[in-house]
């Protein structure tokens, strides 16, 4: 980077501006974590049931996340074509469509809280996590404008937004959830909605450039059947999907899981809290960890702290055990993610971002859906136990290939 580069380099402006816009569409997605299995569980609608293929008669009772699973279906849905159209109209366009479908999504989930409609509540969380695809795609929009050396740190410190959204996406969840009393939750989609505008403002200042339209013949870069053979490639995806699933399918079931041992919904909302902080305090150092060690083994070492939250999780069903498995969680994905995220940025030549970063999101995103959807049901009909062991051989699976795709990817740097 020249000295000229240097003056008038924009992005340490929009790590600032992306780390506050992430900060206020993470502390609407705590919102969501917090309140949607608890709204769900106040909507479904006892005595009615659903015949599914294969499984029978299915109670609408035993679909409190079904709200949150469809959320992620959202995201899912739409990540290919969020990446794909901020390809063509820019990063600040694009997130600010997607802001303004979360404010829609917003709407609709109150609307259907007032006239105690589950499906339109369901469908609030769809379009909810149709603006997260938009937002979800942050971390690669600081990358866009970061020399190589900053990159990782770029991306680690725009993650640190998020740490004002565990403070205060469940304590905005606690005091706004009775705000419309006697519609109970109301409130906190209220303040989803309010997030969604402040974002849409900040996101007006935001300045990466929008890339040039391609012309007929210009390089779509490299196929996906020879993307999907490289080792970075693969540990990235890998790593993304089964580091967010698994922090989505404990996260999703502990307010559940804390209501069913006799806490109360405050209790949930303290423990939710404190996973978000962790979640995102690491990133202060995880991109100084990268850059020093490599991100396999910043992943590595994310996949060990799931291990430890497991077993933590075995041990008892106190304050302590929820809390401190939690945390650990939170911290096992930062590392996995932020790592993921770096991996992924090195990966992708220019001319292949959009579709890389989308197909990438689509996979991660289509994991978590699984994951969330999962977790209400099996929490339901197993319990907690059963919730921590599944977490335990996906994380133990995906530590022992990144291991195998790590030294591949050293002996085919030292063959060359």
């Amino acid at each position: 980077m020249t000295a000229d580069t240097a003056i008038h380099d924009p992005t340490k402006r929009n790590v600032l501006l992306l780390c506050a816009a992430l900060a206020l569409s993470n502390t609407g997605a705590v919102l969501m974590m917090s309140v949607t299995a608890l709204a769900g569980t106040y909507l479904a609608r006892e005595g009615v049931t659903y015949w599914l293929p294969f499984i029978g008669d299915f109670p609408e009772t035993a679909l409190p996340t079904l709200a949150l699973s469809t959320m992620f279906v959202g995201t899912m849905s739409i990540a290919p074509a969020a990446a794909l159209l901020m390809g063509r109209i820019g990063r600040r366009a694009g997130f600010t469509l997607g802001q303004m479908i979360g404010l829609i999504g917003a709407c609709t989930s109150m609307y259907a809280l007032f006239e105690q409609s589950f499906w339109t509540f369901v469908l609030g969380g769809y379009l909810i996590g149709a603006h997260a695809a938009f937002w979800q795609q942050y971390r690669f929009a600081v990358a866009d404008t970061a020399s190589p050396e900053f990159k990782p740190k770029a991306i680690s410190y725009v993650m640190i937004g998020p740490l004002i959204a565990g403070l205060l996406g469940p304590e905005i969840a606690k005091h706004a959830s009775d705000l419309f009393a006697p519609v109970l939750f109301a409130g906190a989609y209220a303040g989803i909605g309010v997030l969604t505008i402040l974002a849409i403002l900040i996101l007006q200042f935001v300045r990466i450039p929008t890339p040039p339209r391609r012309k007929p013949g210009d390089s779509t870069g490299r196929p996906f059947s020879i993307m999907v053979k490289e080792p970075k490639f693969l540990i990235a995806v890998l790593a993304g999907m089964v580091g967010y699933s698994s922090m989505s399918f404990l996260m999703t079931a502990t307010p559940l899981a804390m209501i069913d041992c006799g806490f109360i919904k405050e209790d949930a909302f303290f423990v939710i809290q404190w996973h978000v902080v962790a979640m995102f305090a690491p990133s202060f150092f995880t991109g100084s960890l990268i850059s020093k060690f490599g991100a396999p083994r910043i992943i590595l070492t994310g996949a060990m702290l799931y291990l430890i939250s497991v077993a933590i999780n075995l041990s008892g069903i106190e304050m302590i055990q929820f809390l401190s498995s939690l945390v650990l969680v939170g911290i096992g994905w930062n590392f996995m993610f932020v790592g993921a995220t770096t991996m992924l940025t090195d990966f992708a030549e220019p001319e292949e971002k959009p579709k890389v970063q989308g197909v990438n999101d689509f996979l991660v995103f289509g994991s978590v859906t699984i994951a969330s959807f999962l977790s209400g049901a099996i929490q339901q009909a197993y319990g907690w136990e059963t919730i921590t062991l599944t977490v335990a051989g996906p994380v133990l699976i995906a530590g022992m290939c990144v291991l195998f795709l790590a030294g591949r990817a050293n002996r085919v740097a030292a063959a060359e």
